[in-house]
């Protein structure tokens, strides 16, 4: 069974506005219809605490919250843990890696990643889109 793209609500949350630009391009390539955008860990709190999100693309390395703290603090809370979530890094450190796995990243991607990669991770993550 596939999602309903119209309806499944993405938040993309990079310090770096060019990323953003290219994950809500590739996530439109794919179909993705509802895609908000944070440029720290401390903004998609914010989004978080007003919006129903289906699934979380962050980068790890931001200031002044980085995606380590905001994938521990989005698996802290009750209402927010559920939500799928995706890390996306140019560290690919066997100890990054890990650390992510046991603060419960539901996947990783490593930059520089095209479509098909994230279209794979997604698929991976929510089922067949």
């Amino acid at each position: 069974m596939s999602i309903d793209l119209k309806k499944f609500r993405v938040l993309i949350v990079d310090d770096y506005k060019t990323m953003l630009r290219i994950i809500g391009n590739l996530l439109r390539q794919l179909k993705f219809e509802n895609i908000d955008e944070a440029l720290d860990g401390g903004e998609a709190l914010e989004l978080l605490k007003h919006n129903k999100y289906d699934l979380i693309i962050s980068d790890w390395n931001m200031e002044p919250m980085n995606g380590m703290e905001l994938l521990k603090a989005v698996r802290a809370n009750p209402n927010l843990k559920h939500i799928p979530f995706i890390m996306v890094t140019a560290e690919s450190k066997t100890e990054n890696v890990i650390a992510a796995k046991q603060a419960g990243v539901t996947n990783y991607i490593v930059k520089p990643f095209n479509a098909e990669t994230l279209r794979l991770k997604l698929v991976s993550v929510v089922g067949e889109i």
